[in-house]
């Protein structure tokens, strides 16, 4: 009986006629017996040279190498007994059952004796090879690792707590990273070559994916995974986690449900999207939400939600859905309010059009090291898109549709802190006004590195307090007073 996950026709071992073991040479001449006999040299011990003995790192390495081969012509076997059709629906036990007895008889075909710890080693990596990403299958399933960055085959980092180490996880050699680069991007019906050197693309999990090949990348195919969060952090687990004060997050309550429209501002890495998510909790649950992104990543909790993704070209070029088509077709769709994943391009002039007609309440992220900064590039951004406006009426048009932005920012230490809280007031002139309300004030290093520092109001009353008091939301004056260093 073949099992189902076989190929039709495929032989077990038991089927397969026996290799014809090598005959052992014949003697030339005579008989053994009959050579003459050689008289031997007396070398004295102290003379005898004597071999290296190996260190346990060569031993490891010769060993890992080893598995490596028998690895890769396993692989080659597997995909040629394998009913490739048939893994998409089979169960995860029934399928390593089938791949560790396909093993145990390709090995003893091949001659290959195994310990226990090899054979369990090969089995597991074999089972990643045939229904995930190889190598980087262990990593994808440790919830330590937020990011996964390959450097060519070699040399695979991942960022634990905020801080990048280069992990033992390497592929065997360029042509296997490429084969794990190509099964990801065929899964998404995209393509990577030389013509076409760079995708990118999402994981099954929802984790965004990015990899450039050669030419382009000279020193080996470089790749970055950034993990989908399963976990749905909120407002409460941040604080806990000090990304920010309690006050901080009743200021940022009162400015989510009266309807600020708030930005969110931070370099790549900083928590910008988990700080989004968050600040999403906020919101009325009786609220239609559309959100746009280019990588579905927000988990919002409400319960009416419309989630749009953006869509690259295909290989011929054409198909692409952009965010500004994703924008314009959302206004069109009754949103209370309009979350857009991260701005960067021409889809800004809809975004500031949203928030001054009639949109409050909506947010997006963007990359920039401070207030001010994020002000500036939304300026750059309306340039870039083609639309000829003078500064000063780009400016008016930022200042009267964006009225928070939250500032996020990885530290050294490698801890993620909502670094500044800042309002735009308005216009003073041909320049934006801005007033910063809460900030993280840094006040020394300890000894491992660690950052010394605390939440504090700058002593400024909001500019929307009133706002806040009308829509029920009075907050004591007291949250608005510096917090003195302990």
């Amino acid at each position: 009986m073949f099992s189902k996950y076989r190929k039709p026709g495929t032989p077990k071992l038991s089927e397969v006629p026996a290799a014809s073991q090598p005959q052992p040479e014949a003697a030339t001449s005579g008989d053994a017996t009959d050579k003459p006999k050689v008289a031997r040299k007396q070398v004295p011990v102290s003379e005898i040279p004597v071999a290296a003995t190996p260190s346990n790192d060569e031993k490891d390495a010769k060993r890992r190498q080893r598995l490596d081969e028998i690895k890769t012509e396993m692989h080659h076997r597997l995909l040629d007994n394998l009913n490739l059709s048939a893994l998409e629906t089979a169960k995860e036990s029934e399928l390593r059952a089938e791949i560790t007895a396909i093993t145990s008889e390709q090995l003893a075909e091949m001659g290959v004796v195994l310990n226990r710890e090899d054979r369990q080693t090969l089995n597991v990596e074999l089972f990643d090879e045939v229904t995930g990403l190889g190598p980087l299958e262990p990593l994808l399933k440790d919830d330590t690792v937020n990011d996964i960055l390959v450097n060519g085959p070699n040399r695979v980092f991942v960022e634990r707590a905020g801080k990048l180490q280069l992990s033992d996880v390497r592929f065997k050699d360029e042509r296997h990273l490429l084969r794990i680069i190509d099964k990801i991007v065929s899964a998404v019906g995209r393509r990577v070559d030389e013509s076409n050197p760079y995708v990118d693309a999402r994981l099954k999990d929802g984790s965004r994916f990015n990899a450039m090949v050669p030419p382009v990348a000279v020193d080996g195919s470089l790749v970055s995974i950034r993990k989908f969060k399963k976990e749905k952090l909120g407002v409460d687990d941040l604080v806990n986690f000090g990304a920010f004060s309690e006050e901080m997050a009743a200021y940022l309550q009162a400015a989510v449900a009266t309807r600020l429209n708030v930005i969110v501002s931070g370099g790549t890495g900083s928590g910008k999207t988990t700080t989004l998510n968050a600040l999403s909790s906020f919101i009325d649950n009786k609220e239609r939400i559309l959100t746009i992104e280019d990588t579905a990543e927000l988990q919002l909790q409400q319960v009416h939600v419309g989630r749009m993704e953006s869509r690259p070209p295909n290989v011929e070029g054409k198909g692409a859905v952009t965010q500004r088509d994703c924008l314009r077709n959302a206004l069109r769709m009754r949103p209370d309010r309009i979350i857009v994943g991260e701005t960067r391009g021409e889809e800004v002039i809809d975004m500031l059009q949203a928030m001054n007609t009639g949109h409050d309440g909506s947010m997006t992220t963007i990359h920039a090291n401070s207030a001010r900064d994020a002000c500036s590039r939304l300026e750059n951004m309306v340039a870039m898109s083609g639309i000829e406006m003078p500064i000063k009426a780009v400016r008016a048009q930022i200042s009267s549709a964006v009225n928070l932005i939250v500032q996020a920012s990885r530290l050294q230490d490698g801890s993620r802190r909502m670094v500044s809280i800042t309002e735009v007031t308005g216009m003073e002139g041909e320049v934006i006004s801005m007033q910063e309300v809460f900030r993280y004030q840094r006040t020394g290093l300890k000894p491992d590195g660690t950052i010394i520092g605390h939440f504090t109001a700058c002593g400024v009353r909001s500019h929307y307090a009133d706002r806040f008091r009308q829509w029920g939301y009075d907050l004591p004056t007291s949250i608005y007073e510096p917090v003195a260093a302990e």
